[in-house]
């Protein structure tokens, strides 16, 4: 495959040879979408900009390397598979857990993984039926709001941890119902791929 057989968008600030996993993992994608409808197809022409930037921007907001990365509701691997992409150079002792309870979509994600040569497992299970895994950092994309997030990623964190939640243009209402029920060290930042969607970083999560 042509290395540089996309161009690397404005804003996606990886090397040569993580470009070069990346456009595998979309080649991948691609191949996989009519079978298993990863994605919606009509993202596939804009595939770097909604999907691949919109996952590695998260990489930048998260502890310096981080001992576990869990991901939840993985999917089509954004942003789970891109980070561990961007990992395997920049990060190289950080292990991904992606959590994906749809069989076909953990059997790509694995695929992607075995095929990138990735550190990263994939668990096939629904999230509320994992043991506490204690991960330096939790990330979830397009999966729930954020009351139902932080109440899934708990379990799951310690003093230290960090929470990576993409959120839309209703990122302000989702915060203000999850206050209701969670305590937390909220850190709000822009989105480099939509004017109107953030980042949310949370940390220090308990119950009010």
């Amino acid at each position: 495959m042509n290395v540089m057989s996309h161009p690397m968008p404005a804003g996606l600030d990886v090397s040569r040879e993580t470009l070069d996993r990346l456009n595998r993992f979309v080649a991948l994608v691609e191949k996989w979408t009519p079978a298993i409808n990863l994605i919606a197809k009509s993202t596939l022409p804009d595939i770097w900009h909604r999907h691949v930037l919109d996952s590695a921007q998260l990489f930048p907001l998260a502890p310096r390397e981080p001992g576990l990365w869990m991901d939840l509701g993985s999917g089509a691997g954004f942003p789970g598979i891109v980070l561990a992409a961007i990992a395997a150079e920049r990060s190289p002792e950080t292990r991904f857990i992606l959590v994906e309870s749809d069989l076909r979509k953990a059997t790509f994600l694995r695929t992607a993984i075995r095929d990138l040569n990735l550190k990263a497992e994939v668990l096939a299970e629904r999230i509320e039926a994992l043991h506490p895994m204690r991960a330096d950092v939790v990330s979830a994309r397009a999966l729930a709001p954020l009351d139902v997030l932080c109440g899934l990623a708990a379990p799951h964190l310690s003093a230290e941890s960090v929470c990576l939640f993409p959120k839309g243009a209703a990122h302000a209402g989702e915060i203000a119902q999850a206050r209701k029920t969670w305590k937390m060290d909220l850190e709000v930042h822009p989105s480099m791929t939509d004017s109107e969607a953030v980042i949310l970083k949370l940390k220090a999560l308990a119950h009010v």
